[in-house]
């Protein structure tokens, strides 16, 4: 029996959506948090994961963790639920469960927070210069209500963060993934990347060796979006590795094993998936969002 594919998909709703046109609109996580309703938040992530699973897809790059703290930000903006880390907690870990109850693993991101940054990491890499203490008050707070609420995965922003670490990026900093979100936070689920092919990335670092020290920071599972010839040279980078003893085969292993406990964790199988009933999703759209006004 084959082990199932993880089938990913960003579905935040709002601005960032991959569903097709059929289907109605559901509101920025902006609008859901300025309703403070949990109850909203948790309907809509319901919503999305019948979504996702009526296609097949089992693994949601969602919701978003991040603090909308900096109005200059390019890429968080509206797709954050609030500015504040109080607001974001609930809202977010209301639709983080909402997501998981539909079977489809939720995927919180972008650890340690992409709130504060003026640079898009899809083109650049943005560096933020805030240290522990004010991380801790701010960008931290939601990641670490959601911990204690039973996260399956946290996926690791591409953020220079200076005085954490000033040789790597968070994506592939021990300092971030090992000694902050494994040892402060203690956690115990799947890091996953964010996609490697990313601006942040290939513009200064070579996709392998990121690859590689992600997995020895200690994280599960590498993100390679984009053109197949880079995944080949990450799948190749982590053989390397293993062969000159960069990285034992053991690590390897327990990375795997993490993944492979998630996987059953869900039951994920490889059954085809029925086609969601778009009519009614439609239906329940309408009247999910009608109290609010939205």
């Amino acid at each position: 029996e084959p082990v199932p594919l993880f089938l990913s998909v960003d579905e935040e709703g709002g601005r960032v959506s991959r569903m097709p046109g059929e289907l109605a609109k559901l509101p920025t996580a902006r609008k859901i948090g300025n309703t403070d309703s949990e109850e909203l938040a948790g309907q809509i992530g319901g919503i999305i994961g019948r979504e996702l699973s009526g296609f097949g897809l089992n693994l949601d790059f969602a919701p978003v963790l991040d603090v909308n703290s900096n109005p200059d930000n390019p890429v968080i903006g509206d797709r954050a639920f609030g500015t504040k880390p109080e607001i974001v907690s609930r809202m977010g870990i209301a639709a983080m469960k909402g997501i998981r109850e539909q079977g489809v693993i939720p995927v919180v991101k972008h650890f340690p927070g992409h709130g504060d940054t003026s640079v898009d990491s899809h083109l650049g890499l943005p560096v933020v210069e805030h240290d522990l203490t004010r991380l801790r008050k701010l960008e931290l707070v939601p990641f670490k209500q959601a911990i204690q609420e039973g996260a399956d995965v946290v996926m690791i922003a591409h953020l220079l963060m200076p005085k954490l670490d000033p040789e790597h990026p968070a994506s592939f900093s021990k300092a971030v993934i090992d000694d902050l979100l494994r040892q402060e936070l203690g956690y115990e689920g799947t890091v996953i990347s964010d996609d490697m092919t990313m601006g942040a990335i290939v513009e200064h670092y070579d996709i392998g060796d990121a690859a590689v020290q992600f997995v020895q920071a200690g994280g599960n599972i590498v993100l390679v979006g984009h053109d197949e010839e880079k995944e080949k040279q990450v799948i190749q980078a982590l053989r390397d590795a293993v062969s000159s003893g960069t990285l034992s085969a053991e690590t390897l292993d327990e990375r795997v094993y993490n993944v492979l406990k998630l996987k059953q964790k869900y039951n994920l199988t490889n059954e085809p998936a029925q086609g969601p009933d778009i009519k009614q999703l439609n239906r329940d759209i309408s009247n999910i969002l009608k109290p609010y006004g939205l």
